[in-house]
């Protein structure tokens, strides 16, 4: 049997998605279609796959899979490319909404010029609950010693609603982030896997980022690991509470207060393309 599936092609600051209405339509098995359509070559080509669902905790709820088909917690630049998506659409016309996701609810709003902030909730810094096996009580995790490929490492660790480790580097451009950043995300270390964030200071409020995702591989941008960057690096003392965070895709604007406040993305989304698929189903 076959079906037609309509899509749309989105990207925020690079990381880039595919969206499926959940609302309106019957879907086929979403973790076969992310595994075949994924691929740049041989499908449509994206980082994560984002499933708009109807939700009894929020406004709406967004499942996200990654590329090879898994199901994971969180996407910051995700988040934003829906809103944008759901307003483009006449889902909402709201400037600010509630979006339920596998790792709690977040909050877009819409700051303009298809730009969104998003509150991402509180940072997650307890390692049981990140989960890392790095670190103890109620942490934070900040450079803990993690030795990798005959190199040894230090590493921080928060959650954004997914796992994250963070590497501080001298020169972002010429590290193997591909070598370290697959046996990171495999470590024992991190049970859920983890995505590696590899970074360079510039200044206490510009710093450089490149992301090794978990189930992909690098990305252009991730804006979970990019407020995970911000909160690593203003409890290590080497960021102001405001900071932008320059990606291989753009920047994001990112703010922190610390304690329990919730963290701040800043960025924008943008829509590519729209198409149907015809899917062989058995």
């Amino acid at each position: 049997m076959r079906r037609s599936v309509k899509f749309t092609k989105m990207h925020g600051i690079g990381n880039d998605f595919v969206v499926l209405d959940g609302l309106g339509s019957e879907l086929p098995p979403l973790d076969a279609f992310a595994a075949r359509f994924g691929d740049r070559h041989k499908g449509i080509g994206f980082d994560q796959l984002l499933v708009l669902r109807a939700s009894k905790a929020a406004d709406f709820r967004m499942e996200i899979y990654n590329a090879e088909g898994g199901q994971v917690e969180m996407c910051g630049n995700g988040i934003r490319a829906l809103f944008k998506y759901l307003r483009d659409r006449g889902f909402t016309d709201r400037e600010e909404i509630s979006v339920e996701t596998l790792g709690g609810v977040v909050r877009p709003r819409w700051v303009g010029a298809d730009r969104v902030a998003v509150d991402m909730g509180p940072p997650v810094l307890a390692p049981a609950k990140i989960p890392t096996r790095l670190g103890e009580g109620d942490g934070p995790v900040l450079d803990a010693p993690l030795e990798i490929l005959g190199r040894s490492l230090r590493v921080s660790s928060v959650s954004m609603g997914n796992p994250h480790a963070v590497i501080y580097v001298d020169d972002v451009d010429a590290y193997p982030v591909g070598e370290v950043g697959r046996a990171v995300e495999l470590d024992d270390a991190f049970p859920n896997r983890v995505n590696v964030e590899f970074v360079q200071t510039v200044t206490r409020d510009h710093l450089r980022q490149r992301t090794w995702e978990r189930g992909v591989g690098e990305t252009l941008a991730c804006g979970s690991g990019a407020c995970a960057v911000a909160v690593a690096s203003m409890l290590r003392g080497v960021a102001g509470p405001r900071l932008v965070i320059e990606l291989r895709g753009g920047k994001l604007d990112i703010e922190w207060p610390g304690g329990n406040a919730s963290v701040i993305m800043t960025g924008p989304a943008a829509e590519v393309f729209s198409g149907r698929l015809d899917v062989e189903e058995t």
